[in-house]
């Protein structure tokens, strides 16, 4: 199997016909078809349902456009390292969580920018079982979690900062009024939960077990459990300062006795990090210099 029929993979199921995939990829139409015949005898299965004008993915074709995704992309990051000029270059992948210490990440970032312009950063907004997936695949060379997580596998550094959990409701809700909300009025309400930790993490943040709350949907980002809101799902548990609700239909009204989390920047434990990585993780240290004296 070659990157290069990889390539004639994806181009097919972005374009979703061989004729059009040929056309931007500057090869022949029987070429193309012959690579992908190929490619479906050496893995043993069909990866695409031929229609009467388009291709439709398989089950097995999603998968593997997913993990030839991967594995492009991994490609293309190491060879966007090991091709390095004088000066640091290259691209660094970072998972985030959605929190304000991102900030420090972000600073670290813009200052990294001007002494180093020609190092590229992808900062990809996830959730946790994402992250880790990411990272031990080698795609991500870090990610930004929420506390409490599970950091054995990790060397990490706590970042400055900690956001404040709270419901976002409707402007019309009742709760909307109220300063803050307590532990009953989270148990009373139809909820929106943040997939992250999941029902573990409730149950170390807040005290809370499943059998307490009357789950409507889950969200792995806030803005998407904002619409859920808007829309009357449920009212949304989750973190102050990410959705702006400055003229909108919703309110954060935030948990009393106040409970509030923290986040750290992590990387995989003895992962040989490339000069561009390094160089950002230098960076993040810097900026954490002020913080920690």
């Amino acid at each position: 199997m070659e990157l290069r029929v990889l390539r004639y993979f994806l181009m097919i199921v972005q374009e979703k016909t061989i004729s059009k995939a040929s056309a931007r990829l500057h090869v022949s139409q029987p070429t193309v078809s012959r690579q992908l015949k190929e490619l479906e005898e050496e893995l043993g299965t069909t990866l695409f349902t031929r229609g009467n004008r388009t291709i439709q993915l398989t089950p097995d074709g999603e998968y593997f456009a997913n993990q030839a995704r991967q594995i492009l992309s991994l490609t293309d990051k190491t060879l966007t390292n090991i091709h390095q000029e004088t000066d640091i270059s290259g691209a660094v992948y970072v998972g985030s969580a959605e929190a304000r210490s991102v900030l420090t990440v972000a600073q670290a970032i813009g200052h990294l920018n001007q002494q180093h312009p020609h190092v590229q950063i992808h900062l990809v907004s996830t959730d946790a079982s994402d992250i880790h997936s990411q990272l031990t695949s080698g795609v991500f060379d870090f990610g930004v979690v929420m506390e409490p997580t599970d950091k054995s596998d990790y060397d990490f550094l706590r970042l400055p900062g900690e956001s404040r959990w709270g419901l976002l409701v409707q402007n019309s809700s009742p709760l909307a009024q109220q300063p803050t909300v307590s532990l009953d009025d989270v148990a009373q309400t139809r909820l929106i939960l943040p997939q992250q930790g999941g029902s573990a993490r409730i149950h170390a943040v807040f005290g809370l077990t499943q059998e307490d709350l009357n789950v409507a949907a889950t969200y792995n980002l806030l803005y998407n459990a904002s619409l859920l809101v808007s829309a009357g799902v449920g009212n949304a548990l989750g973190l102050d300062g990410i959705v702006n609700t400055n003229q909108s239909d919703l309110t954060f009204v935030p948990l009393a006795p106040r409970t509030s989390s923290g986040s750290s920047l992590v990387w995989l434990k003895g992962q040989r990090l490339s000069t561009a990585a390094q160089a950002l993780l230098t960076q993040v240290r810097a900026e954490l210099t002020p913080t920690e004296n």
